[in-house]
């Protein structure tokens, strides 16, 4: 589909060009789509805020779905590219396929081809790592792990790690986490939002 498609997509226009704030485009699973959290609650609606509070210009949209997989997100991505025109994309997405043990080469290609799709705009991209439970076994851990470094070596794209360190490995962690034992508290998204700031925020207009 992105092949096919990629030679219709328009290059994002830049800020300075169209006069108008960039716009940010999470594209992620129930991690940033607030999943069990009261609305507002979210990372990414406490990101907005923080554009906000420290004036920093741009407009964000939360695309994400909860329960969607790399394939899913690869399957939207065009549309939300033409719709949106976003200047940078943040793409949270893998901890699904992991839940439902799809293979590891299918999440690296989609990851792959959709970090190149959203290049071949002109827009940048973050993308965010996850990492799955050690009951996963170590050989799984660690090759599901190298996914997201392969992706950004590979295409020069900014990486944030592990969007749950100081959530899933901190000494509280057990209070951090809703009954399911997968999605975050509303404690534990300021923790997430600071994982992913620092990186962002050197992607974004001065």
């Amino acid at each position: 589909m992105l092949a096919a498609n990629a030679g219709t997509w328009l290059p994002a226009a830049s800020a300075a060009t169209t006069g108008k704030p960039p716009v940010i485009l999470v594209l992620g699973d129930s991690l940033s789509a607030e999943y069990g959290l009261k609305r507002g609650e979210g990372w990414v609606p406490l990101l907005d805020k923080r554009l906000a509070e420290q004036k920093v210009p741009a407009t964000l949209v939360n695309a994400s779905i909860s329960g969607d997989t790399t394939a899913g997100g690869r399957a939207r991505l065009p549309r939300l590219l033409e719709q949106h025109q976003p200047s940078l994309v943040v793409i949270e997405l893998g901890g699904n396929d992991a839940l439902r043990g799809l293979p590891l080469a299918g999440t690296e290609d989609n990851l792959l081809q959709m970090t190149k799709a959203v290049q071949a705009t002109g827009a940048q991209v973050l993308l965010v790592g996850i990492q799955v439970p050690p009951n996963y076994g170590s050989d799984y851990t660690r090759r599901f792990e190298a996914i997201f470094s392969k992706v950004a070596a590979a295409t020069k794209a900014p990486l944030v790690p592990f969007l749950l360190k100081g959530v899933a490995d901190a000494p509280d962690a057990a209070t951090l986490f809703q009954a399911d034992r997968i999605h975050p508290t509303g404690a534990a998204q300021p923790r997430m939002l600071d994982n992913v700031w620092p990186t962002l925020r050197k992607m974004l207009p001065k």
